[in-house]
């Protein structure tokens, strides 16, 4: 009973984030103005999350061709269901996408 009560506890406050291997839709975006302030060039590595801390660092794996980009949360969204991470096209660039991937999101 005491591991169960101290497990609720750690999920309780333990800040939603982005757990290891965590998969799905990356979109690509291009903005000149994000959420936190930065202004950002479309060839930026950078990306928006809905939830985790301005500047956390992201590995993000596209998962058709296995090439990887790190980059800096600096925007919020993506703002359409299903999708984990908005890539500036950058980021998108570099690991060989033109549209919508399948990807998987580290903590940097």
């Amino acid at each position: 009973m005491r591991a169960i009560i101290v497990m609720a506890v750690f999920a309780i406050l333990i800040p939603e984030g982005v757990a290891a291997g965590q998969i799905g839709i990356a979109s690509r975006y291009c903005h000149h103005d994000s959420a936190s302030g930065r202004k950002m060039t479309c060839r930026s590595k950078v990306a928006a999350h809905r939830t985790l801390p301005f500047g956390t660092r992201v590995k993000v794996r596209n998962l058709a061709n296995g090439r990887s980009v790190i980059v800096t949360i600096v925007d919020r969204g993506p703002f359409v269901k299903g999708r984990i991470i908005d890539l500036s096209e950058g980021a998108a660039n570099a690991i060989g996408s033109s549209d919508l991937m399948r990807v998987e999101l580290t903590h940097r």
